[in-house]
Order: C-alpha cells, then structure tokens, then sequence
C-alpha cells in the first residue's frame, strides 16, 4: 500500500524509522525488516548512523534480497547545512552508499551555525542557547534543494516539522513544490488542521513519532505515551490487536504515512502488519476524541529554545 507524491513516485505507507539504531544491529535489523517486507526506510544526518544504513543497503542489494528500484529511502538536512545543501547532500549518499535518494526532507525549519560538512552537533551559544544562524533564509534553503532535483541526486523533496505558515510560504516561494511535510502526529497530538491543510495542497503528511515516542521519548523527554491509554488498550481487545498496531491503522486510515521505529525482531513484523483490517468510523472518532494537543518529541531540551513557542 503506498501514496502517490506530486510526480508520481510511491511511497510505502509503512516505513521504518532508524532513529536511535546503533551499530552493528542496524545490519541486521535492516536486513531482517526487508525480510519481513519493509520497503520503506526513513533516516537522517543527524542520526549519525547513514554510514551503518549504507552497509546495510550494499549487502541487501548484492545478496539479491531486493532491488534499489524497489525500495524508498529518505534522509534529512540537517540544520547547520541549510548554507551547504548540495554537499550536505551528497555526503549522505556516499555514506548510504546510494546514487540517488528518493526524498530529501530539510529536518528543521532552522538555520543554525556551521559546524562542518557529516557534522550534525547542535551548536550552542555563550548563554546555552542554540546558534541560529539569522543569514540564510528558509527561502535560499529551498531553492537549494530544488537544485537538488535538477541535479538528479533527489527524486522528491520536502519538509519537516513545518507549522502551516511555515508550509504555506514554502508553497509561495518554490517552483518545486514539497512531496512531503514529516511532523510529529498520533493520537495525542493529532495536528487535525495541519494535516488537512497540508492534503488539501497535495503535501503528503508522514507521521514520525506515530506511537507517541514510546520508551525512547520517555527517557529523553519525560513525555506521556498515548500506548498506555485505556480507550487504546480497549480497541486493541476489540480487534484483537496489539495498541501499537491501533494507532497505526488509524494514521493509515487519515492517509498519513507512518514510520514507527523498533530495535525488536517481533515489533518489526507486528508494525508492519497493519493492512488486514480496519477501524470503524466510530472508532475512528473515538481516537480522535482523545487528542491532547500533547507534543512528545521536545528538542528544546537541548537547544535551550522553544522554537515552537
């Protein structure tokens, strides 16, 4: 099951996310989710692990288990490269050992201080706030991507954590237009108008951080996950399904891409097995009852700036 981006490319609706994969596990794990059926991998600069991916990729390809044409791989700008995008990009395709990527997403809509190219530090000021660099406008970083696509290095490009204003000047200033606006959105936090506005202008929403951050945004963030919420827990019951599985069935069904992430063999199917059922409108509408305006996912922490206030 995929969605068409504006020039026709598929994307899967199920991707996997490889954000805090470590090491010599990400082989494996790549290469046990291509089993499984993953045809969809979403990274980043800034996970520091393309180089693991790459390796991944290589042995996939070379073993015959699939074809690069088969699968969507999309990496991310990070903030301090909004001034270097076409070396940005072009460090992640040598590390993810690719000739092409199919989405190329800015992570931020920040510009920060420099801190070198495959570099993806956070760099902070005398006062411990993040170094924004005030020079390089979101418009210049644009056009560098759209260069990108004329270069024939990105099939499609996009953005990331993008509110609507923000999305609506994209859309003004850019002679090709974003695929794709990757936000933070589950049942907590479901970002209704976002979401719809972005549909409306043909911007397919790809929800990261589906299932609330889980563990991993509690130990960072402190944050509440919504897999422990008793009306979730009572649809799993009724579907027989797992809550995890719940809350990813009902991004599908509002037609956003999920992109759940796990280091576990058994959670890797169980993400991917999604499509053999379907939640009841009144379901649905139960989930979306449940929405607590609930942001889980809070750099803030470590760049001493709210910049979502």
């Amino acid at each position: 099951m995929a969605i068409t981006l504006k020039i026709g490319y598929k994307m899967p609706i199920v991707g996997l996310g490889v954000w805090r994969m470590e090491g010599k596990d990400i082989k494996d794990l790549l290469i046990n989710a291509i089993k499984i059926g993953y045809r969809h991998f979403d990274c980043a600069a800034d996970y520091q692990n393309e180089a693991e991916v790459g390796e991944a990729l290589a042995e996939a390809f070379q073993t015959g288990i699939v074809k690069r044409e088969d699968l969507f791989i999309t990496t991310k700008l990070w903030n301090s490269d909004h001034g270097h995008v076409l070396e940005a990009c072009k460090d992640s395709l040598k590390k993810l050992r690719l000739d092409y990527l199919d989405l190329y997403l800015v992570h931020f809509p920040v510009a920060t201080k420099h801190t070198g190219i495959g570099t993806t530090s956070s760099a902070l000021g005398e006062d411990g706030v993040l170094d924004i660099d005030t020079t390089i406008s979101l418009e210049t970083t644009w056009h560098g991507m759209e260069n990108l696509v004329s270069l024939g290095l990105v099939r499609s490009i996009g953005i990331s954590n993008y509110d609507i204003f923000l999305t609506r000047d994209c859309l003004a200033y850019s002679k090709v237009k974003p695929a794709v606006n990757q936000i933070e959105t589950h049942p907590y936090f479901q970002r209704e108008s976002l979401v719809k506005f972005c549909q409306k202008h043909d911007i397919c929403v790809t929800a990261h951080t589906p299932l609330g951050g889980a563990a991993a945004n509690t130990e960072w963030f402190g944050s509440v996950s919504c897999l422990e919420d008793p009306a979730l827990k009572g649809l799993a019951e009724k579907y027989k399904k797992t809550v995890a599985q719940v809350i990813l069935r009902w991004g599908i069904q509002r037609n956003t891409v999920v992109i759940p992430k796990s280091s576990k063999l058994e959670r890797l199917q169980e993400n991917f097995n999604v499509l053999d059922f379907e939640l009841t409108k009144e379901d649905m509408d139960l989930i979306k009852s449940l929405d607590r305006n609930y942001r889980t996912n809070q750099p803030t922490k470590f760049w001493g700036i709210d910049l979502y206030a």
